[in-house]
């Protein structure tokens, strides 16, 4: 961000929740449930803590109203076990606390999906930009948004015409006046 953010809208977050599944949703638009991986971890666990911060401290929900339901445990230490820790809220709370936290999160969840399905077509766009440069810069995606085919990346150098058959950026860079050492020539 360029500026810090100290307070953030109820929409706000609910769309940086939306955010998060994209990945997850494209790759299951893409390769199926069975080819879903553990790329989006990260993205889950962020929307997961999220939503339930939303519910839990920053009284976002409709459901529970304004209140805290739980306080910053902090780290266990001096003798204290996560065991010891008093409870603050209700099994009757907790289980509330829960289905608010799931029903934000499938409702995001749906959002992101509906969005990513409304426009497969970018989505295609980008991935095949992706599969041919194996990175995109801004002005590749403002092309994508536009619906256009992605320009190649002001510094790619597949396209420009080059005579060595497509070789990477990577592999024109090797220093080839090295002598290999004695493990590189016994293979």
């Amino acid at each position: 961000p360029e500026e810090d953010r100290y307070s953030l809208s109820k929409q706000h977050l609910l769309s940086q929740v939306c955010s998060l599944y994209g990945g997850r949703i494209a790759e299951e638009m893409t390769l199926g449930k069975e080819g879903v991986t553990t790329g989006a971890s990260n993205d889950i666990q962020r929307a997961t803590e999220m939503a339930r911060n939303m519910v839990t401290k920053w009284g976002l929900s409709d459901e529970l109203g304004p209140l805290l339901y739980s306080e910053d445990e902090g780290e266990v230490f001096l003798g204290r076990s996560a065991a010891s820790q008093s409870k603050t809220v209700s099994d009757e709370t907790a289980i509330a606390i829960d289905k608010e936290v799931r029903r934000i999160v499938d409702e995001c969840y749906e959002k992101a999906a509906q969005v990513l399905k409304e426009n497969r077509n970018l989505l295609e766009l980008m991935k095949d930009a992706l599969i041919e440069y194996e990175t995109i810069d801004s002005d590749q995606i403002d092309d994508i948004m536009k619906g256009k085919k992605p320009r190649p990346p002001a510094d790619w150098s597949d396209s420009d015409g080059d005579s060595s058959g497509g070789a990477s950026k990577v592999e024109e860079k090797v220093d080839n006046s090295q002598p290999l050492g004695d493990a590189a020539s016994e293979h």
